[in-house]
Protein backbone atom coordinates (compact mmCIF):
# COMPACT_ATOMS: atom_id res chain seq x y z
CA UNK A 1 0.00 0.00 0.00
CA UNK A 2 1.33 3.43 -0.95
CA UNK A 3 2.53 5.61 1.91
CA UNK A 4 1.19 9.15 2.12
CA UNK A 5 3.49 10.37 4.91
CA UNK A 6 7.09 9.22 5.26
CA UNK A 7 7.52 11.00 8.62
CA UNK A 8 4.47 10.95 10.87
CA UNK A 9 3.49 10.36 14.48
CA UNK A 10 0.61 8.52 16.16
CA UNK A 11 -0.25 9.46 19.74
CA UNK A 12 -2.25 7.48 22.29
CA UNK A 13 -3.67 10.08 24.68
CA UNK A 14 -4.46 9.57 28.35
CA UNK A 15 -5.05 11.85 31.33
CA UNK A 16 -1.57 11.61 32.87
CA UNK A 17 0.61 10.11 30.13
CA UNK A 18 0.77 10.00 26.35
CA UNK A 19 2.52 7.45 24.14
CA UNK A 20 3.98 8.81 20.89
CA UNK A 21 5.12 6.55 18.04
CA UNK A 22 7.19 8.38 15.40
CA UNK A 23 7.57 6.66 12.01
CA UNK A 24 10.46 7.63 9.78
CA UNK A 25 10.45 5.59 6.56
CA UNK A 26 11.03 1.99 7.81
CA UNK A 27 12.05 2.90 11.36
CA UNK A 28 9.93 3.76 14.36
CA UNK A 29 10.61 5.26 17.77
CA UNK A 30 8.23 5.16 20.74
CA UNK A 31 8.46 7.60 23.64
CA UNK A 32 6.36 8.31 26.71
CA UNK A 33 5.61 11.84 27.95
CA UNK A 34 3.69 13.39 30.82
CA UNK A 35 0.76 15.63 29.99
CA UNK A 36 1.93 18.89 31.60
CA UNK A 37 2.84 21.79 29.33
CA UNK A 38 6.62 21.45 29.77
CA UNK A 39 6.63 17.82 28.63
CA UNK A 40 4.29 18.61 25.76
CA UNK A 41 6.73 21.26 24.57
CA UNK A 42 9.48 18.62 24.67
CA UNK A 43 7.30 16.36 22.52
CA UNK A 44 6.73 19.22 20.09
CA UNK A 45 10.46 19.98 19.82
CA UNK A 46 11.26 16.28 19.29
CA UNK A 47 8.79 15.98 16.44
CA UNK A 48 9.80 19.30 14.85
CA UNK A 49 13.50 18.40 14.94
CA UNK A 50 12.74 15.12 13.12
CA UNK A 51 10.72 16.86 10.40
CA UNK A 52 7.34 15.30 11.29
CA UNK A 53 4.86 15.88 8.48
CA UNK A 54 1.61 14.98 10.28
CA UNK A 55 0.43 14.02 13.77
CA UNK A 56 -2.70 12.02 14.60
CA UNK A 57 -4.38 11.47 17.97
CA UNK A 58 -7.67 10.13 19.29
CA UNK A 59 -10.44 12.48 20.40
CA UNK A 60 -10.32 11.18 23.97
CA UNK A 61 -12.60 13.40 26.04
CA UNK A 62 -10.91 16.76 26.54
CA UNK A 63 -7.40 15.29 26.91
CA UNK A 64 -6.46 15.97 23.29
CA UNK A 65 -6.95 19.73 23.66
CA UNK A 66 -3.66 20.53 25.50
CA UNK A 67 -1.70 18.64 22.81
CA UNK A 68 -3.55 20.33 19.98
CA UNK A 69 -2.92 23.76 21.52
CA UNK A 70 0.84 23.12 21.72
CA UNK A 71 1.03 21.74 18.18
CA UNK A 72 -1.01 24.66 16.87
CA UNK A 73 1.32 27.19 18.48
CA UNK A 74 4.41 25.27 17.28
CA UNK A 75 3.22 25.22 13.67
CA UNK A 76 2.97 21.41 13.49
CA UNK A 77 0.19 19.83 11.44
CA UNK A 78 -2.05 17.66 13.60
CA UNK A 79 -5.42 15.96 13.18
CA UNK A 80 -7.91 14.61 15.70
CA UNK A 81 -9.68 11.41 14.66
CA UNK A 82 -12.73 9.55 15.89
CA UNK A 83 -11.72 6.92 18.44
CA UNK A 84 -14.07 4.42 16.80
CA UNK A 85 -12.18 4.74 13.51
CA UNK A 86 -8.80 3.74 15.00
CA UNK A 87 -9.90 0.87 17.20
CA UNK A 88 -7.22 -1.82 17.34
CA UNK A 89 -7.67 -5.55 16.81
CA UNK A 90 -9.21 -7.23 19.92
CA UNK A 91 -6.62 -8.99 22.08
CA UNK A 92 -3.80 -6.61 21.09
CA UNK A 93 -4.81 -3.66 23.23
CA UNK A 94 -1.81 -1.90 24.80
CA UNK A 95 -0.82 1.75 24.84
CA UNK A 96 2.23 1.15 22.65
CA UNK A 97 0.26 -0.96 20.17
CA UNK A 98 -2.41 1.72 19.95
CA UNK A 99 0.16 4.41 19.18
CA UNK A 100 1.83 2.20 16.55
CA UNK A 101 -1.55 1.38 14.98
CA UNK A 102 -2.52 5.07 14.73
CA UNK A 103 0.86 5.92 13.20
CA UNK A 104 0.57 3.07 10.68
CA UNK A 105 -2.94 4.13 9.61
CA UNK A 106 -1.83 7.74 9.31
CA UNK A 107 1.19 6.89 7.18
CA UNK A 108 -1.07 5.23 4.59
CA UNK A 109 -3.65 8.03 4.66
CA UNK A 110 -6.41 5.89 6.17
CA UNK A 111 -7.51 8.36 8.84
CA UNK A 112 -10.22 10.98 8.40
CA UNK A 113 -9.66 14.21 10.32
CA UNK A 114 -12.41 15.50 12.59
CA UNK A 115 -13.48 19.12 12.29
CA UNK A 116 -11.49 21.25 14.74
CA UNK A 117 -12.26 24.98 14.45
CA UNK A 118 -9.80 27.80 15.03
CA UNK A 119 -8.76 28.78 18.54
CA UNK A 120 -10.98 31.89 18.52
CA UNK A 121 -14.02 29.86 17.50
CA UNK A 122 -13.24 27.18 20.08
CA UNK A 123 -13.26 29.82 22.81
CA UNK A 124 -16.52 31.29 21.49
CA UNK A 125 -17.98 27.80 21.40
CA UNK A 126 -17.10 27.25 25.06
CA UNK A 127 -18.87 30.48 26.06
CA UNK A 128 -21.94 29.59 24.00
CA UNK A 129 -22.16 26.08 25.43
CA UNK A 130 -21.71 27.34 28.97
CA UNK A 131 -24.54 29.82 28.44
CA UNK A 132 -26.77 27.03 27.15
CA UNK A 133 -25.98 24.87 30.19
CA UNK A 134 -26.85 27.79 32.48
CA UNK A 135 -30.17 28.35 30.71
CA UNK A 136 -31.01 24.65 31.05
CA UNK A 137 -30.02 24.64 34.73
CA UNK A 138 -32.18 27.71 35.37
CA UNK A 139 -35.12 25.92 33.74
CA UNK A 140 -34.57 22.97 36.08
CA UNK A 141 -34.50 25.33 39.07
CA UNK A 142 -37.75 26.97 37.94
CA UNK A 143 -39.36 23.52 37.73
CA UNK A 144 -38.03 22.79 41.22
CA UNK A 145 -39.52 26.06 42.49
CA UNK A 146 -42.84 25.14 40.90
CA UNK A 147 -42.85 21.77 42.72
CA UNK A 148 -42.07 23.45 46.05
CA UNK A 149 -44.93 25.90 45.58
CA UNK A 150 -47.30 23.05 44.73
CA UNK A 151 -46.17 21.25 47.87
CA UNK A 152 -47.11 24.35 49.85
CA UNK A 153 -50.61 24.55 48.24
CA UNK A 154 -49.58 27.62 46.24
CA UNK A 155 -51.20 27.41 42.78
CA UNK A 156 -49.61 30.56 41.36
CA UNK A 157 -48.48 28.90 38.13
CA UNK A 158 -52.10 28.26 37.20
CA UNK A 159 -52.97 31.96 36.95
CA UNK A 160 -49.72 33.56 35.67
CA UNK A 161 -47.74 32.90 32.50
CA UNK A 162 -44.43 32.41 34.34
CA UNK A 163 -43.48 32.20 38.00
CA UNK A 164 -40.22 34.01 37.22
CA UNK A 165 -41.93 37.22 36.13
CA UNK A 166 -41.55 40.44 38.10
CA UNK A 167 -45.03 40.34 39.62
CA UNK A 168 -44.78 36.63 40.48
CA UNK A 169 -41.38 37.08 42.13
CA UNK A 170 -42.68 39.97 44.26
CA UNK A 171 -45.54 37.81 45.46
CA UNK A 172 -43.20 34.86 46.18
CA UNK A 173 -40.89 37.16 48.14
CA UNK A 174 -43.75 38.24 50.40
CA UNK A 175 -44.66 34.58 50.92
CA UNK A 176 -41.04 33.85 51.91
CA UNK A 177 -41.19 36.67 54.45
CA UNK A 178 -44.33 35.11 55.95
CA UNK A 179 -46.48 38.20 55.54
CA UNK A 180 -50.27 37.97 55.25
CA UNK A 181 -51.43 40.12 52.34
CA UNK A 182 -54.77 41.72 51.70
CA UNK A 183 -56.24 42.38 48.27
CA UNK A 184 -54.98 45.99 48.18
CA UNK A 185 -51.40 44.99 48.97
CA UNK A 186 -51.40 42.21 46.35
CA UNK A 187 -52.84 44.61 43.77
CA UNK A 188 -49.88 46.95 44.32
CA UNK A 189 -47.47 44.06 43.66
CA UNK A 190 -49.10 43.15 40.34
CA UNK A 191 -48.61 44.63 36.92
CA UNK A 192 -51.52 46.72 35.66
CA UNK A 193 -52.50 44.06 33.11
CA UNK A 194 -52.79 41.40 35.85
CA UNK A 195 -55.04 43.29 38.25
CA UNK A 196 -58.14 42.05 36.46
CA UNK A 197 -57.36 38.55 37.84
CA UNK A 198 -56.85 39.70 41.40
CA UNK A 199 -59.44 37.34 42.87
CA UNK A 200 -57.90 34.32 41.11
CA UNK A 201 -54.43 35.27 42.30
CA UNK A 202 -55.64 35.75 45.90
CA UNK A 203 -57.16 32.26 45.81
CA UNK A 204 -53.99 30.80 44.27
CA UNK A 205 -51.62 32.17 46.94
CA UNK A 206 -53.78 30.98 49.83
CA UNK A 207 -51.55 28.10 50.86
CA UNK A 208 -49.87 26.39 53.79
CA UNK A 209 -46.14 27.18 53.97
CA UNK A 210 -43.98 25.86 56.77
CA UNK A 211 -40.85 27.74 57.97
CA UNK A 212 -38.62 25.10 56.36
CA UNK A 213 -40.40 25.45 53.03
CA UNK A 214 -39.86 29.22 53.16
CA UNK A 215 -36.13 28.71 53.60
CA UNK A 216 -35.98 26.19 50.74
CA UNK A 217 -37.93 28.48 48.40
CA UNK A 218 -35.63 31.37 49.31
CA UNK A 219 -32.56 29.28 48.43
CA UNK A 220 -34.00 28.26 45.07
CA UNK A 221 -34.97 31.85 44.22
CA UNK A 222 -31.48 33.02 45.13
CA UNK A 223 -29.98 30.35 42.85
CA UNK A 224 -32.27 31.41 39.98
CA UNK A 225 -31.23 35.06 40.39
CA UNK A 226 -27.56 34.08 40.45
CA UNK A 227 -27.87 32.06 37.24
CA UNK A 228 -29.77 34.89 35.54
CA UNK A 229 -26.86 37.16 36.38
CA UNK A 230 -24.37 34.61 35.01
CA UNK A 231 -26.38 34.26 31.81
CA UNK A 232 -26.33 38.05 31.36
CA UNK A 233 -22.53 37.99 31.80
CA UNK A 234 -22.21 35.29 29.15
CA UNK A 235 -24.41 37.34 26.81
CA UNK A 236 -22.05 40.29 27.21
CA UNK A 237 -19.02 38.07 26.56
CA UNK A 238 -20.57 36.66 23.41
CA UNK A 239 -21.56 40.08 22.09
CA UNK A 240 -18.03 41.40 22.62
CA UNK A 241 -16.44 38.40 20.84
CA UNK A 242 -18.89 37.86 17.98
CA UNK A 243 -18.64 41.23 16.22
CA UNK A 244 -17.10 39.60 13.12
CA UNK A 245 -20.22 37.40 12.82
CA UNK A 246 -22.74 40.25 13.00
CA UNK A 247 -23.68 40.26 9.31
CA UNK A 248 -24.11 36.49 9.24
CA UNK A 249 -26.22 36.60 12.41
CA UNK A 250 -28.58 39.13 10.80
CA UNK A 251 -29.02 36.89 7.75
CA UNK A 252 -29.61 33.73 9.79
CA UNK A 253 -32.02 35.62 12.04
CA UNK A 254 -34.30 36.03 8.99
CA UNK A 255 -34.95 32.27 8.86
CA UNK A 256 -38.34 31.45 10.49
CA UNK A 257 -37.92 29.94 13.95
CA UNK A 258 -34.36 31.19 14.49
CA UNK A 259 -33.72 34.07 16.89
CA UNK A 260 -30.53 35.93 17.61
CA UNK A 261 -29.43 33.68 20.47
CA UNK A 262 -29.93 30.57 18.36
CA UNK A 263 -28.07 32.18 15.44
CA UNK A 264 -25.13 32.92 17.74
CA UNK A 265 -25.06 29.31 18.93
CA UNK A 266 -25.23 27.93 15.37
CA UNK A 267 -22.38 30.14 14.16
CA UNK A 268 -20.29 29.29 17.23
CA UNK A 269 -20.62 25.61 16.32
CA UNK A 270 -20.13 25.66 12.53
CA UNK A 271 -18.20 28.90 12.02
CA UNK A 272 -18.22 31.13 8.97
CA UNK A 273 -15.98 29.14 6.63
CA UNK A 274 -18.07 26.55 4.82
CA UNK A 275 -15.15 25.32 2.71
CA UNK A 276 -14.50 22.76 5.47
CA UNK A 277 -17.74 21.06 4.43
CA UNK A 278 -17.75 20.34 0.67
CA UNK A 279 -21.54 19.87 0.57
CA UNK A 280 -24.51 20.69 2.74
CA UNK A 281 -25.12 16.96 3.18
CA UNK A 282 -21.76 16.52 4.91
CA UNK A 283 -22.54 19.40 7.27
CA UNK A 284 -25.92 17.84 8.10
CA UNK A 285 -24.30 14.45 8.75
CA UNK A 286 -21.68 16.08 10.98
CA UNK A 287 -24.37 17.85 12.98
CA UNK A 288 -26.48 14.67 13.35
CA UNK A 289 -29.66 15.77 11.55
CA UNK A 290 -29.22 13.54 8.48
CA UNK A 291 -30.35 9.89 8.20
CA UNK A 292 -27.69 7.29 8.87
CA UNK A 293 -26.65 4.49 6.50
CA UNK A 294 -27.42 0.90 7.52
CA UNK A 295 -27.79 -1.43 4.55
CA UNK A 296 -27.04 -5.12 4.25
CA UNK A 297 -27.83 -7.67 1.50
CA UNK A 298 -29.64 -5.00 -0.48
CA UNK A 299 -32.00 -4.25 2.39
CA UNK A 300 -32.03 -0.86 4.05
CA UNK A 301 -32.44 -1.20 7.80
CA UNK A 302 -32.82 1.45 10.48
CA UNK A 303 -31.72 4.87 9.21
CA UNK A 304 -31.71 6.63 12.56
CA UNK A 305 -29.50 9.67 12.79
CA UNK A 306 -25.98 9.56 14.20
CA UNK A 307 -24.89 11.29 17.40
CA UNK A 308 -23.29 14.26 15.64
CA UNK A 309 -22.82 17.63 17.31
CA UNK A 310 -25.28 17.44 20.20
CA UNK A 311 -25.31 21.18 20.89
CA UNK A 312 -26.00 22.10 17.27
CA UNK A 313 -28.59 19.34 16.86
CA UNK A 314 -30.46 20.40 20.00
CA UNK A 315 -30.51 24.05 18.87
CA UNK A 316 -31.75 23.18 15.37
CA UNK A 317 -34.54 20.97 16.72
CA UNK A 318 -35.71 23.75 19.05
CA UNK A 319 -35.69 26.20 16.13
CA UNK A 320 -37.61 23.69 13.96
CA UNK A 321 -40.32 23.36 16.62
CA UNK A 322 -40.71 27.15 16.58
CA UNK A 323 -40.58 27.36 12.76
CA UNK A 324 -43.47 24.98 12.11
CA UNK A 325 -45.79 27.25 14.10
CA UNK A 326 -45.56 29.82 11.33
CA UNK A 327 -48.27 28.57 8.95
CA UNK A 328 -47.14 30.92 6.17
CA UNK A 329 -43.64 29.38 5.92
CA UNK A 330 -42.22 26.58 3.79
CA UNK A 331 -41.16 24.71 6.94
CA UNK A 332 -44.80 24.39 8.04
CA UNK A 333 -45.72 22.87 4.66
CA UNK A 334 -42.78 20.45 4.86
CA UNK A 335 -43.71 19.46 8.40
CA UNK A 336 -47.35 18.74 7.47
CA UNK A 337 -46.27 16.77 4.41
CA UNK A 338 -43.92 14.48 6.34
CA UNK A 339 -45.75 14.22 9.67
CA UNK A 340 -48.70 12.43 8.04
CA UNK A 341 -46.48 9.65 6.67
CA UNK A 342 -43.52 9.43 9.05
CA UNK A 343 -44.67 10.98 12.32
CA UNK A 344 -44.12 14.30 14.06
CA UNK A 345 -40.63 13.63 15.43
CA UNK A 346 -39.19 12.65 12.06
CA UNK A 347 -40.92 15.65 10.49
CA UNK A 348 -39.31 18.02 13.02
CA UNK A 349 -35.89 16.52 12.30
CA UNK A 350 -36.48 16.89 8.56
CA UNK A 351 -37.30 20.57 9.08
CA UNK A 352 -34.09 20.97 11.11
CA UNK A 353 -32.21 19.37 8.20
CA UNK A 354 -33.74 21.86 5.76
CA UNK A 355 -32.93 24.80 8.03
CA UNK A 356 -29.27 23.80 8.25
CA UNK A 357 -29.14 23.31 4.47
CA UNK A 358 -30.47 26.84 4.01
CA UNK A 359 -27.92 28.23 6.47
CA UNK A 360 -25.12 26.44 4.62
CA UNK A 361 -26.13 28.01 1.29
CA UNK A 362 -26.53 31.45 2.86
CA UNK A 363 -23.05 31.36 4.42
CA UNK A 364 -21.32 29.83 1.42
CA UNK A 365 -22.91 32.04 -1.26
CA UNK A 366 -23.40 35.15 0.86
CA UNK A 367 -27.12 35.23 0.08
CA UNK A 368 -30.11 36.21 2.20
CA UNK A 369 -32.94 33.89 3.16
CA UNK A 370 -35.65 33.48 0.51
CA UNK A 371 -39.01 32.21 1.73
CA UNK A 372 -40.57 29.58 -0.57
CA UNK A 373 -44.01 29.88 1.00
CA UNK A 374 -46.50 27.42 2.44
CA UNK A 375 -47.88 26.65 -1.05
CA UNK A 376 -44.51 25.49 -2.40
CA UNK A 377 -45.53 21.83 -2.80
CA UNK A 378 -48.82 22.77 -4.46
CA UNK A 379 -46.96 23.66 -7.66
CA UNK A 380 -45.77 20.08 -8.21
CA UNK A 381 -47.90 17.21 -9.65
CA UNK A 382 -50.97 19.44 -9.79
CA UNK A 383 -53.11 17.01 -11.81
CA UNK A 384 -52.20 14.14 -9.52
CA UNK A 385 -53.35 16.15 -6.51
CA UNK A 386 -56.61 17.07 -8.26
CA UNK A 387 -57.32 13.41 -9.07
CA UNK A 388 -56.60 12.42 -5.50
CA UNK A 389 -59.03 14.97 -4.09
CA UNK A 390 -61.68 13.89 -6.61
CA UNK A 391 -61.33 10.26 -5.49
CA UNK A 392 -61.84 11.33 -1.88
CA UNK A 393 -64.97 13.30 -2.84
CA UNK A 394 -66.39 10.33 -4.74
CA UNK A 395 -65.72 8.08 -1.78
CA UNK A 396 -67.93 10.43 0.26
CA UNK A 397 -70.74 10.07 -2.30
CA UNK A 398 -70.11 13.08 -4.50
CA UNK A 399 -70.68 12.73 -8.27
CA UNK A 400 -69.48 14.98 -11.08
CA UNK A 401 -73.12 15.97 -11.72
CA UNK A 402 -73.43 17.46 -8.25
CA UNK A 403 -72.83 21.14 -7.77
CA UNK A 404 -71.37 22.81 -4.75
CA UNK A 405 -74.09 24.60 -2.83
CA UNK A 406 -73.14 28.01 -1.43
CA UNK A 407 -73.15 28.29 2.33
CA UNK A 408 -76.39 29.73 3.65
CA UNK A 409 -76.11 32.97 5.57
CA UNK A 410 -78.67 33.52 8.30
CA UNK A 411 -79.36 37.17 9.08
CA UNK A 412 -80.95 37.89 12.42
CA UNK A 413 -82.62 41.11 13.32
CA UNK A 414 -82.84 42.48 16.79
Amino acid sequence: MRKVYERCCGIDVHKKIIIACFLCEDKQEVREFATNTRNLRELSLWLASNGCQMIAMESTGAYWKPLYNIFELSGLDAIVVNAGHVKNVPGRKTDVNDAEWIADLLSHGLLKASYVPSREQRELREISRYRMSLVEERSRELNRLQKMLEGANIKLSGVVSTINGASSRRIIQTLIEGRTLCSEEVSELLHVSMRGRLEEIMAAIDGIISPLQRKMIACVCSHIDDMSERIAQMDDLIISNIKDYEEAIERIDEVPGIGRRSAETILAEIGMDMSRFPTSGQLCRWSGVAPGNNESAGKRKSGRTTKGNSTLKKTLVQCAVAAVKNKASFFYAQYCRIAVRRGKRRAILAVAHSMLTSIYSMLKKGERYRELGADYYDHFNTQRKINGHLRKLMALGWTPEDTIQPRETIITTS
